[in-house]
């Protein structure tokens, strides 16, 4: 079915083409009447077909130099959308996009831009969080950071050795 359906649209697209064709080499041929008319050479003398061909040359001088002229300005334009392209180029190396930077922004604030200024909703999402004590952990480390030499002095000997056995141990045994 589906085959059958492409099918015919690529024969009714066929058609179209060649009639298209049809219609622009018809308009082709009224446009040359138009401009062109035929010219009956045979019933001219040599002095008139020597003026025709003066004009048709000055005419042909003419479309010359119009489209030397149309090309020279197309050119001129393509030259200048190749330098500016270059130079949009340039600009965009040149400037260095800057970082870009952390923006600290409440809850509440974020609450307030989402849900609009009528609600007013507070959520302190710090008071969910667990809390960490500093002072304990800088009293463990002035108890490890006492002087070095006293414990050198404590551990020397036998004395010193036999307690680094014993704590080595653990109280458990």
């Amino acid at each position: 079915m589906v085959v059958l359906r492409t099918s015919l649209m690529v024969a009714r697209a066929k058609e179209e083409l060649e009639q298209e064709m049809m219609e622009k080499e018809e308009q082709k041929a009224k446009y040359l009447e138009e401009k062109a008319p035929t010219i009956q050479i045979s019933s001219m003398s040599l002095e008139e077909l020597q003026t025709l061909c003066k004009e048709l040359h000055e005419k042909i001088n003419v479309v010359d130099e119009e489209r030397y002229d149309i090309e020279a300005k197309v050119l001129h334009n393509t030259r200048e959308i190749k330098d500016l392209i270059i130079k949009v180029l340039d600009l965009r190396g040149k400037f260095k996009r800057p970082n870009l930077r952390r923006v600290r922004v409440s809850a509440d604030a974020i609450l307030r831009s989402l849900l609009g200024s009528k609600h007013k909703v507070s959520l302190d999402l710090r008071a969910n969080l667990k809390s960490v004590k500093k002072e304990d952990t800088e009293k463990e480390k002035t108890v490890e950071v006492s002087d070095w030499r006293k414990n050198v002095e404590a551990m020397s000997g036998m004395e010193g050795r036999k307690k680094m056995f014993d704590a080595a141990k653990g109280p458990n045994q």
